[in-house]
């Protein structure tokens, strides 16, 4: 059983909507995510607008470093940050907080959860309709726009470290080729490529005759984390690029993570994905910002930060989350991860092959009814991490949306159409959920599958 990380709610009601938030932990770091706009540049504070109307001056404060955070504004001094731990505030800059930046319908299921919660309903009630008349916010227009990163002379690209580009590999043949036809275009050269083929046989001509150095490894078992463990305890270079065997890239890829990880002084780049199929390009993956999420898909991570941590958690062989839990286990122990647009990746999501052959389309969509719901890996992880009553916090939000198809995911509105579709099918979705429930207790009984590199 691992250490769990202490809760730290900038504004307690959002754990409500996103109760497992990498932000809501504190990490152990002295790094300011939460920054006190009294004390950053000019140019930054004008891209903020502080809201007065809130009852406490406190309440002021951490609007403004959400605001701060969301627009991708970005400090390491310590001595720029709001103090913490953060106390609760008032409930009507709570309500107020929920109404100003999240869809009205989230504001309705706060106010259902807290007075089924036995809060006093007449507090809740009159704060909920004092926030009514608040105006909704995007807390991501006029973000910053690290004008310095065109200029940046990277000297970390000039030293030229060799890079090892890890691709796990399953009845994919045909879109890997276009992969490899990526990287054989890459502006940088000093890279090696490590693939871990789960096929039933390693087609060795393949492979062959492309410009770059590759070694293909023939995986029997149809191992996901096992494939990437084992190609980065291969791998010869200093900075790990992990990348998928469904996806495009443009020719400054590589070079765009490692200017990302010299420019910030951080340590993994979080190349953003842009999906063909599923929800629509969130606004927030235009601008550089913290990383409250990682794509194995598409990541450069120095490999200080597995000596330190460990390899990929095997818990997750053949379900979902893997990724998640990395990111946020190395976010916890204080290491810097960018949000990287400049690296972005084609996600082409192929219906077929890689993991989709194990499983399914997300955590929340199982095969089939009988199937667990969520897959258990990610009450594994959120149990682990967040605690049990963040877990049930999550399965209220995610599960009644998860019983229509894929391509309505994220839609808040389909939160409560989901939710009509799950009181009809009720018996299947409780069966399904306390399945997943009790093995993921046992996965926590096991404990953590993490080796040392």
């Amino acid at each position: 059983m691992i250490q769990r990380a202490e809760h730290d709610y900038l504004f307690y009601f959002y754990r409500y909507v996103q109760p497992i938030w990498y932000f809501n932990l504190r990490p152990a770091t002295t790094l300011p995510y939460w920054v006190d706009y009294r004390k950053i540049s000019a140019e930054d504070q004008s891209l903020l607008s502080i809201d007065h109307e809130y009852s406490s001056e406190e309440a002021v404060l951490r609007d403004a470093a959400y605001q701060a955070w969301q627009k991708g504004i970005m400090y390491t001094d310590p001595s720029v940050s709001l103090t913490q731990p953060f106390a609760r505030l008032g409930i009507q800059d709570e309500y107020r907080f929920i109404k100003k930046y999240f869809h009205p319908v989230w504001l309705v299921y706060v106010l259902a959860v807290r007075i089924l919660s036995f809060r006093n309903p007449f507090i809740e009630i009159y704060s909920f309709l004092r926030s009514l008349t608040v105006a909704r916010v995007n807390p991501h227009e006029n973000p910053k726009t690290q004008p310095g990163y065109l200029s940046f002379q990277s000297g970390l690209q000039k030293e030229s470290p060799l890079v090892s580009v890890i691709i796990p590999t399953l009845n994919r043949q045909v879109y890997l080729q276009d992969v490899l036809a990526d990287l054989s275009s890459q502006q940088y050269k000093n890279f090696e490529v490590i693939i871990v083929d789960q096929n039933e046989k390693l087609d060795h001509a393949f492979y062959a005759d492309w410009p770059f150095t590759l070694h293909a490894i023939h995986q029997s078992e149809k191992a996901l984390w096992l494939a990437r463990n084992t190609a980065i305890r291969m791998a010869k270079g200093e900075y790990i690029l992990l990348f998928d065997d469904d996806s495009r890239v443009e020719p400054d890829w590589i070079e765009q993570h490692l200017g990302c990880l010299d420019y910030f002084n951080c340590q993994l780049s979080a190349g953003v994905s842009i999906s063909v199929v599923g929800s629509r390009v969130p606004q927030n993956y235009s601008f550089f910002r913290w990383a409250d999420q990682l794509d194995t898909g598409n990541v450069m991570i120095r490999k200080e930060v597995l000596k330190k941590i460990g390899l990929f958690d095997r818990q997750f062989e053949r379900q979902r989350m893997g990724d998640g839990e990395f990111g946020l286990r190395s976010f916890l122990a204080g290491y810097r991860s960018v949000s990287n647009p400049n690296a972005q990746r084609l996600h082409l999501k192929v219906e077929t092959g890689g993991l989709r052959q194990m499983g399914s389309w997300d955590g929340f969509r199982p095969t089939n009814w009988f199937a667990p719901r969520p897959i258990p890996s990610v009450l594994y992880l959120v149990r682990n991490y967040f605690g049990n009553r963040s877990a049930i916090l999550d399965l209220m939000i995610k599960v009644p949306p998860s019983v229509l198809p894929f391509r309505y995911k994220r839609k808040p509105v389909l939160l409560l159409l989901g939710g009509i579709v799950s009181m009809v099918v009720m018996p299947i979705v409780i069966f399904q959920v306390v399945k997943s429930w009790r093995m993921a207790s046992g996965m926590i009984h096991q404990g953590q599958k993490i080796e040392s590199l």
